[in-house]
Order: C-alpha cells, then sequence, then structure tokens
C-alpha cells in the first residue's frame, strides 16, 4: 500500500523480479523467450527513438528499478542510480544469455542465444592473461575458440589454454 497503483511491486515492472523471470527462461533453455523478454527490459531499447525517450524519461544506458504500468505514467522509468538490478542485469546477460560463467579456475559456456545469432566473442581477462572467446551457432549446436584454438567442451580450464601470445598489450 506504499505505493500508488502501477509502481514498483504495485503493478508495475520490478525489475528485479522481472531480471530473475528473464534468467528462469534461460535456465529452461527457451532460448527465443529469453531474448525476447531480455530485448523488453534492456533499458537502450527505451531511447530508441525521441517518443521512447519523452515515455521512458530515464537514462536508456541504466538499469531502472522500476518501470510504471499505469497512466499518467506508463512506461516511465524510475529509480535508475539507486537499485541493484544493474548487477542483476549483467549476470543475466552474461552467465545466462551469452552463458559464460566462472567455475573455479575454469569458464564454463552454455549459451542461450537465439537460433538466428551465428556467433558472438568475448574478451575475458584474468589478471594479466587475455582469452578471446568465439562462439558460433550451426543448426544449434556450438562450437567454441579460445584464442584461436577449438575447444570441444563447454568447459574451459583457464590455466590449460595455451596459445601464442596469451598475454596482451
Amino acid at each position: 500500500k506504499g505505493y500508488v497503483p502501477g509502481v514498483r511491486e504495485n503493478g508495475g515492472q520490478y525489475t528485479h523480479a522481472a531480471i530473475w523471470m528473464v534468467m528462469a527462461f534461460a535456465k529452461l533453455n527457451d532460448r527465443e523467450r529469453t531474448f525476447e523478454l531480455l530485448s523488453l527490459i534492456n533499458p537502450i531499447n527505451h531511447g530508441k527513438t525521441p517518443e521512447d525517450v519523452a515515455i521512458y524519461k530515464a537514462e536508456p544506458y541504466v538499469m531502472a528499478a522500476d518501470v510504471y504500468g499505469v497512466a499518467p505514467h506508463t512506461g516511465r522509468g524510475g529509480w535508475t542510480w539507486y537499485t541493484g538490478s544493474a548487477g542483476w542485469m549483467y549476470q543475466l546477460v552474461t552467465e545466462s544469455f551469452l552463458g559464460i560463467r566462472r567455475e573455479g579456475n575454469a569458464l564454463v559456456i552454455e549459451p542461450r542465444v537465439p537460433a538466428d545469432w551465428k556467433s558472438f566473442k568475448i574478451k575475458y581477462t584474468l589478471n594479466e592473461n587475455v582469452y578471446n572467446i568465439e562462439v558460433t551457432q550451426q543448426d544449434g549446436e556450438f562450437t567454441l575458440t579460445v584464442n584461436g584454438l577449438a575447444v570441444t567442451d563447454k568447459r574451459v580450464e583457464l590455466d590449460q589454454v595455451v596459445s601464442e601470445p596469451i598475454h596482451e598489450k
């Protein structure tokens, strides 16, 4: 009762929960739905046109804690610099969507990107070592290279990747 209708947990988009929901679809391996929902909550998509900006009224480069759901403020972002949602969004994109997570001294790579994503690249830095990761998708199957070397497992032991040079200036 502390919030007016349409704000935060009271009928608006409560971004923490929205992110956790998208993570759940990724966990279910519903890749198309994951991308669809990720696109809906991505703040950059609220700033594509002047009309979008006029509705959102928040920075499109900052995660809003909530997006209002009732007139006259429908679609307006709120609490943009006060939220932990940005950290959750980072986890959603890197771990749940792109599928890259750290487990001890290894990276486990299990992408949940849509079928029409043919490839993506990530530059992962650990200490002074740089790992250039390329994930390629064909017919729903993913192949992986790290520093130009083919990797046959989804688990990449960081101390076992050999290439010259591994250090990048």
